[in-house]
């Protein structure tokens, strides 16, 4: 499957904020944004006045580059988003929200949707007891997403679920970090999703 494989702070620096691609780095002094605040490239320290089709663009990018999406993926999300009657914008993130991979990122179990992403396409989660490869896989209420048996060993999840202890869930999850599992409690509502979107300006741009 195609996907992007450049720098990922260069994507953070082109929105001009911090996207959290890359797990513990982004808290660090290493951050690009915190070092190169201006967007890359030759020109990248210009000031630049961006139309309303330009702003709306520069959205629904940073929604796919956050969540890794690419292009023709995230136009089916959000087309799936308008058949599923009341707010598009709030039918979007919530798609969005409940991919497997970031699931499991939002339980603990990776430092990034990267992460993630990787984890669960080499088979270490399972959703209600069955083994899913599939990072677009999406959660349905009351499922149960676990580390697979063969996977609990793991050291890298086990350093991942000591530091997701310190740390508070979403409200919509509800982990359990002595079964390396997780309980999507409800669907996530607009409010409980963090992600620094105006998913408003991306219907606008698709609507076009």
């Amino acid at each position: 499957m195609p996907r992007y494989r450049g720098p990922k702070c260069k994507l953070c620096r082109r929105e001009g904020m911090k996207l959290f691609l890359k797990g513990n780095r982004c808290y660090s002094e290493k951050c690009a944004i915190e070092r190169r605040s201006y967007a890359p490239g030759e020109h990248g320290q210009r000031r630049q006045k961006l139309s309303e089709y330009g702003l709306q663009l520069r959205e629904k990018q940073k929604a796919r580059r956050i969540y890794g999406i690419l292009e023709r993926q995230f136009r089916r999300y959000f087309e799936l988003a308008e058949r599923m009657g009341g707010i598009t914008g709030d039918n979007l993130l919530q798609i969005l929200e409940r991919r497997l991979d970031n699931v499991v990122y939002r339980l603990g179990y990776a430092s990034s949707r990267a992460e993630a992403r990787q984890l669960v396409r080499h088979g270490h989660f399972t959703v209600n007891g069955s083994r899913v490869d599939i990072p677009s896989y999406l959660v349905s209420e009351g499922d149960v997403v676990a580390v697979a048996e063969g996977s609990r060993s793991l050291g890298r999840l086990q350093e991942l679920v000591r530091e997701a202890r310190a740390r508070e869930t979403v409200a919509w999850l509800s982990p359990n970090y002595d079964q390396l599992s997780g309980t999507v409690l409800a669907l996530p509502s607009r409010e409980q999703i963090d992600a620094p979107i105006s998913e408003q300006m991306i219907v606008e741009l698709y609507s076009r």
